[in-house]
């Protein structure tokens, strides 16, 4: 729910939990339009699944998603990747917020069940509105000792960024050169060569993309699929 009428969000406010004394510890800009945010708050006993998020309030009638890239128990820490494009509301307001500044948060959520322990094999597709999901992945793949590949399609300043995140046996393409044309997928050396590996697809990103790469994978492999599209050229959002 990105906007709503003024009353609406007070009522939430008022009667969703909220998760007391969260302030910002640490800001880093891995590119001119990444940026990692650290808060510390009670997070030692916080339920968050994969894909966990947070609806963060920016102003009276608006809204915004983040998901949890990270939590660090012991410190009472935890981190959100954000995606920081000029034109939203969101992303201007996550650009301004700096260490000790404090943060409005209520309990996280988790509506999609992104993760799915019981696969050999995990194929992650995703953008930059992607990488904090893809960050919470990781651990769980590799402690489980799932064999995985993540797929991005980034701004050219964003090439670097999965490297930075430590986000291992990535592939990165530049956004905009193959995603939109399902037969441009198929053609990857990534079904031509490996076509059979992949138990489970998570498709997540630009609508139009993730729809073409569905297609894609139905096209080439017998896969299960688990597609969510977080945004649209267009739409009200980031």
């Amino acid at each position: 729910m990105p906007t709503a009428p003024k009353w609406v969000f007070d009522t939430l406010d008022f009667f969703m939990s909220k998760l007391p004394s969260v302030e910002v510890v640490r800001t880093e800009y891995l590119s001119s339009s990444v940026k990692v945010i650290k808060l510390r708050g009670l997070f030692n006993e916080l339920s968050a699944s994969v894909g966990a998020f947070f609806d963060i309030r920016i102003n009276d009638t608006e809204a915004r998603r983040y998901t949890i890239s990270s939590i660090d128990r012991e410190n009472n820490t935890l981190d959100l990747i954000v995606y920081l494009n000029d034109s939203g509301l969101g992303s201007r307001y996550m650009d301004t917020l700096e260490k000790g500044d404090e943060v409005y948060l209520n309990k996280p959520r988790n509506d999609q069940k992104y993760y799915d322990s019981s696969v050999e094999s995990v194929l992650f597709f995703g953008d930059e509105t992607s990488l904090a999901l893809a960050c919470s992945f990781l651990p769980m793949l590799e402690k489980n000792k799932q064999n995985f590949q993540f797929v991005f399609e980034l701004d050219e300043s964003n090439m670097e960024v999965p490297r930075l995140l430590g986000l291992k046996d990535s592939i990165v393409y530049r956004k905009g050169d193959v995603f939109r044309r399902e037969q441009r997928i198929a053609e990857l050396d990534l079904f031509k060569n490996r076509s059979s590996v992949w138990a489970y697809c998570v498709l997540t990103g630009n609508v139009k993309s993730v729809q073409a790469f569905r297609k894609a994978v139905k096209m080439k492999t017998r896969s299960k699929v688990k597609a969510h599209g977080f945004w649209l050229e267009g739409k009200k959002g980031l």
